[in-house]
């Protein structure tokens, strides 16, 4: 039978329910979120509070757990004894109670009372056997169910482990796959039966490894963080860092529930809990959740400080500056698996423990296959989406070179797998290779077999490797990516707008007018950004020379591009993603549509470097807001500008895809795109969909604007800022400029001008402001230091 999931049940209002159920909320699913009446509950008192507390948390969670907090409203509160019959109108129920047997059963004999029949039931256990789960479940309740492991916090972690038991049945654990995928954007890795299943087991294995390499090398909590963040392509958070953000109690755990649970495990000793750990947990020193743990915040003088612990003394003390010449030499590399390489390779101390603790955990997870999954890919899947590592196991394995590092671990008396001796052996030097078809491949059982992917996923390095690159120059590429479709991708650093990035842009629109293509996707994969603005060394550079001219035309060509592509007459789908910032977010505005990742954090934030949006920003702000209104009508614009100030002028960032909506950085007829892998695809499909509905460019617009009489009000309300401490002196200026823009220059009140007119006025604005010193000051300080300046 065929399971569509539209309504889901989640069971336990804590933490990790709360996630669960606001996750679903962004995803457009309702939920109905249960937990107990609270115990000693006055007369009249609200049974379903705890349920509704979960929904509060939720709603001031940070980072924020749902898209637009007026989601909401689409988790409803419930109890287990009033709300029992709510039960049958949900297709897939998840239990997220407490890692207690006796509590979980106690849960699922409920959900057998009262469940409807083929509605599929789920744990988020993160460590509990299945099989004991389901020992006492009827047939028909075996049949639907099985273990969906969320990463918290859910909104952002991408993993969500599958783990299926003898009885689930096939379109069970693939309708629950599909929906994981494609409704909620999670990555899907399949376990097995085993305790912590995959991410976790290897994940705090490499943490325990870390534990024991830092006793032996006498390195302190800063400088193990020091070497397991960026230079390793882990994130910023690192080790201490993530485990005060995880729990400490949470993380012993999970580790004693691998030694517990393991007794075969050939590294069974080191999963256990030091004793400097356990003696923080005995204090109540958890990390985040109490203000202390590995490291502490305290305020000296009113301003804050972070203290670290000495694992020595069990003190605290103030923070250290870690340097190390390997983590120096690590920074100056381009990629994860360089930086990797030249940890490992480096001399001092930092070196040893990023190989020794990496040596550790590449035996690990080379041992654990067909244990915990069936093959690599779904390790280093695991580590990626649910540790956040840049790359898996096997892929920084292949990164650093496979043959060489056995041979130096053979050299340590490391015993190596059988089957990775067996693939050298057979002249495999790499995990993953390409073959002549350009697919991507993994070595499994003997053979080489292809990478499973998503039929909703296009990969632009797939298509790279398949020759698909028509066009190319350092700073972008252009790919035919089928169905007479083109896709201009940005590769700079940051994908930062630069003259290779708007040359290309130029020339696609060219073949597009030409007629070689149906349609153009701007998107591209990979980093952390879709585009972070314009190139500020550029900037920088034709402003110290007072170049003006050069300056000028750089705005202009930017201006021109991304007004053809709004007005083509064949469409542009933008695909946004990540931070899509400055020039960034003008690209992503100026299309025929624009398909967003969820999770796009988009903004006109030029002020910050003391200029203003000059690609088209502010004429496409004032046209979100004021473009669609008839013209004739007689109507106030104040209220609309204002707006609009607000967000160019406070440097507004939205914080997800649906808050971009609200904000108008989205259109209502823009569409979002949860998975991230299924971005490109989608935009494609938008794009095609366009295309064959015979599309025709919009009219262009014009704009009443209410001149000097509307700049007044937003003037007297930057002055009371700047009067009350909120803004600078040089805030002041650039705001001023950006008012005189938005309101229209020197025209009468109620004037009507065309786009072209708001064009001009930004690039006079931009580069007038250029000419400042301050903002030159602006600029040098976030290319050097990476943050803004308040001068």
């Amino acid at each position: 039978m065929s399971f569509q999931i539209r309504r889901v049940a989640v069971l336990g209002a804590g933490v990790m329910g709360q996630g669960i159920a606001a996750h679903l909320a962004n995803a457009g699913i309702p939920s109905i979120l249960f937990d107990m009446v609270p115990r000693d509950l006055p007369e009249g008192g609200d049974r379903s509070l705890l349920a509704r507390k979960g929904i509060q948390t939720a709603l001031k969670a940070s980072p924020a757990s749902f898209y637009t907090k007026s989601f909401a409203d689409r988790i409803t509160p419930a109890n287990y004894d009033d709300d029992a019959e709510l039960l049958k109108d949900c297709d897939l129920i998840i239990e997220v109670v407490v890692e207690r047997m006796d509590i979980k059963k106690h849960v699922f004999s409920w959900v057998a009372e009262n469940r409807a029949p083929n509605s599929i039931v789920a744990s988020n256990t993160s460590g509990l056997a299945l099989s004991d789960m389901t020992a006492e479940m009827s047939e028909e309740m075996r049949q639907h169910f099985l273990v969906m492991h969320f990463f918290n916090p859910v909104r952002y972690m991408r993993l969500l482990e599958l783990v299926s038991a003898e009885d689930t049945l096939p379109e069970v654990l693939q309708a629950v796959a599909d929906f994981g995928e494609r409704v909620l954007g999670k990555g899907i890795v399949y376990g097995k039966d085993t305790p912590n299943f995959i991410a976790n087991r290897i994940g705090t294995y490499g943490i325990c490894s870390i534990f024991g390499h830092m006793e032996r090398l006498g390195l302190t909590v800063e400088a193990v963080d020091t070497v397991f963040g960026k230079s390793m392509g882990r994130p910023k958070s690192a080790v201490f860092r993530t485990a005060d953000l995880v729990g400490l109690d949470t993380l012993a755990h999970v580790i004693a529930t691998v030694y517990d649970g393991c007794p075969d495990d050939e590294e069974r000793d080191t999963f256990q809990v030091p004793s400097w750990l356990q003696g923080l947990i005995d204090q109540g020193a958890l990390g985040g959740k109490t203000g202390a743990g590995f490291y502490k915040k305290i305020k000296v003088d009113g301003r804050s400080q972070i203290l670290a612990l000495d694992i020595q003394s069990g003190e605290y003390r103030p923070q250290e500056k870690v340097r190390f010449a390997s983590t120096g030499e690590a920074r100056k590399k381009s990629s994860a698996g360089e930086s990797m390489k030249a940890m490992i390779n480096g001399e001092d101390e930092a070196a040893q423990l990023a190989w020794a603790a990496t040596a550790d955990v590449l035996l690990y997870s080379a041992n654990r296959l067909g244990e915990i999954a069936d093959d690599i890919v779904n390790i280093d899947r695991a580590l990626r989406w649910g540790f956040a590592w840049d790359l898996g196991p096997f892929e920084g394995w292949d990164a650093i070179g496979v043959r060489d590092t056995v041979e130096r671990m053979r050299s340590e008396g490391r015993t190596i797998p059988a089957w990775i001796d067996a693939m050298l052996a057979e002249g495999r030097e790499t995990f993953y290779a390409r073959n002549a078809q350009g697919q991507m491949t993994f070595w499994h059982n003997g053979k080489v077999e292809v990478v499973p992917g998503s039929a909703g996923w296009l990969i632009l390095e797939d298509e790279k490797a398949k020759n698909k690159i028509v066009s190319r120059n350092p700073s972008a590429s252009l790919y035919d990516i089928g169905d007479g479709v083109a896709c201009l991708s940005f590769h700079s650093k940051m994908n930062a707008i630069d003259d290779g990035i708007v040359g290309l842009y130029e020339e696609a629109l060219n073949q597009l007018d030409e007629g070689k293509w149906e349609a153009l996707v701007v998107g591209n994969q990979g980093g952390s950004a879709f585009c972070a603005g314009a190139n500020l060394f550029m900037v920088a550079m034709a402003s110290m020379q007072k170049d003006w001219d050069t300056l000028n035309l750089m705005v202009a060509k930017l201006q021109e591009v991304c007004d053809r592509a709004l007005y083509s007459s064949r469409p542009v789908v933008t695909a946004p993603w990540g931070l899509t910032l400055g020039g960034g977010c003008e690209i992503a505005m100026q299309s025929a549509a624009t398909r967003a990742a969820g999770e796009t954090y988009i903004g006109l934030v030029e002020v910050g470097v003391g200029v203003l949006p000059a690609g088209g920003g502010c004429k496409e702000m004032l046209g979100r807001y004021l473009g669609q209104i008839p013209q004739g009508t007689d109507y106030d614009p104040n209220p609309f500008v204002q707006q609009a100030f607000k967000n160019i002028g406070m440097a507004e960032v939205a914080k997800s895809a649906e808050e971009a909506r609200d904000m108008a950085y989205l259109r209502p007829t823009d569409s979002i795109s949860i998975d991230p892998d299924s971005l490109i695809a989608d935009a494609k499909a938008l794009a095609l969909g366009l295309a064959r509905s015979n599309y025709k460019a919009p009219r262009r617009r014009r704009f009443k604007l209410p001149g000097a009489s509307g700049r007044g009000a937003i003037e007297a309300f930057l002055y009371s800022m700047h009067e009350g401490g909120f803004i600078t002196d040089h805030d002041l200026t650039v705001a001023g400029k950006v008012a005189w823009v938005l309101t229209g220059g020197d025209i009468p009140s109620g004037t009507w001008v065309d786009e072209q007119h708001i064009l001009d006025l930004e690039r006079e604005g931009f580069l007038s402001l250029c000419g400042e010193e301050k903002t030159l000051a602006r600029i040098q300080h976030m290319l050097t230091k990476g943050k803004p300046l308040r001068n």
